[in-house]
């Protein structure tokens, strides 16, 4: 075997605690209000149509990985499959979208630490992980398992105590809240928490028969957090009602503290570690997309700088970081989130209509299960927030824009 190969060293169960890992992570302590607000009770309903919208989404990404095994996610496919166009629209909107995620992120870090100065701590924390990116801290796959080991126990104190508060009780779930379009407009949100699903799709080359193992990881993966999520959903429309949760950035905060146990300091380093994590994760995930967008002269070609000692991209690390800050000191986590969905769904709703370009023998998948997933994607944009929704529109078109003026700018020179 060559030194530039990776070895197949994971089975079925270890693809399955990789993305049951990256979807576990912050986004399930912070996307309960929005989604609340929007639905009420229905947010359980918005639930799984968020699942069924991810499997559709990880299932297309999948049969692509193994096309294209690659870096770069859609942004290949996309460039491979329907032209440079529509890949430069997927890297822009991973970019858009991810960044926004990272102030959501930074905001739940606040949220739960120390609420009253969320801002503040969303900003600092944005700094250190910065900080700790450019020193060049090594993350393996171990890291992911410790992350989900903290959230699945915070999560468990959240359900645990919970069900101990008086008030708790299954008749708070029902009547179903929301009209349809709140209940899609809830799965909008509820998306968010399925971030990184995906990452099974990108293991083609380091798991063992991954033409077995990917397709029966991605099923499990999905089933294993949906479960996960409904026992959270439901405990905490059984604890608080659906209107107080659609107040606070905090959502799982305020059920660990309804019930009778003092876990509530576990809640909140949980989500703040978990929070943490996921940053540590997507600032360098943002920065090195922008570093190949910019090889591709897709963006300025100034952020294709590669630091020479630390063989860092630090010019789009720090001006990642920079707007990261920005959109924390403007944006409410709700906003974020909305932005971060407008702009992922896209990604994905690519990665739908480049899969439905494969013959049937690069097919693992039935051809149906793309056109959901691009239907579900176009729909659940549609669905969120109009302000959030002009505002991703926007963004994309500027990318656009940008990109074609870097590549006259090229031709010409």
């Amino acid at each position: 075997m060559s030194s530039g190969e990776l070895q197949r060293r994971l089975g079925l169960s270890d693809a399955v605690v990789i993305g049951a890992g990256s979807m576990i992570g912050a986004g399930v302590f912070a996307a309960w209000a929005p989604a609340a607000r929007s639905a009420g009770t229905g947010l359980l309903v918005g639930l799984a149509i968020a699942a069924v919208v991810a499997f559709c989404n990880a299932a297309s990404s999948a049969q692509l990985a193994a096309i294209h095994p690659e870096s770069g996610g859609t942004y290949v496919y996309g460039r491979r499959q329907l032209g440079e166009t529509w890949g430069h629209l997927a890297g822009w909107g991973f970019v858009v979208g991810k960044t926004a995620s990272c102030a959501a992120m930074a905001l739940t870090v606040g949220a739960y630490l120390w609420p009253e100065y969320e801002r503040w701590v969303a900003v600092a924390a944005v700094v250190a992980i910065t900080a700790v990116n450019i020193g060049g801290l090594s993350r393996t796959v171990a890291v992911t398992r410790v992350l989900l080991v903290v959230s699945l126990l915070a999560l468990t104190a959240v359900v645990v105590s919970g069900w101990t508060s008086p008030s708790a009780s299954l008749g708070r779930i029902t009547p179903i809240d929301g009209d349809l379009h709140g209940i899609v407009q809830s799965a909008g949100f509820m998306f968010f928490a399925f971030a990184g699903y995906a990452r099974i799709a990108t293991l083609g080359e380091e798991v063992r028969e991954p033409e077995v193992t990917i397709p029966k990881a991605i099923p499990r993966a999905l089933g294993a957090v949906l479960v996960v999520y409904a026992v959270v959903g439901v405990t905490a429309l059984a604890v608080v009602d659906a209107d107080l949760l659609a107040l606070t950035d905090a959502p799982l905060r305020l059920v660990a503290e309804a019930g009778d146990l003092p876990v509530g300091g576990i809640v909140r380093i949980g989500a703040g570690i978990a929070a943490l994590g996921v940053l540590l994760n997507l600032i360098p995930g943002v920065s090195r997309t922008s570093l190949a967008m910019a090889r591709n002269r897709e963006l300025p070609h100034w952020f294709a700088h590669v630091d020479a000692r630390r063989s860092l991209p630090i010019r789009a690390e720090l001006t990642v970081a920079a707007i990261v800050i920005g959109l924390v000191v403007l944006l409410e986590i709700r906003s974020a989130i909305a932005v971060s969905g407008v702009a992922v769904l896209t990604y994905y709703a690519i990665t739908n209509a480049a899969a439905l370009t494969l013959t049937e023998a690069q097919r693992r998948w039935p051809k149906s299960i793309a056109l959901v997933g691009l239907a579900g994607c176009t729909v659940l944009i549609a669905a969120l927030p109009w302000r959030a929704v002009v505002t991703g529109v926007a963004v994309l078109a500027a990318g656009a824009t940008v990109r074609l003026v870097t590549a006259r700018r090229t031709s010409s020179g």
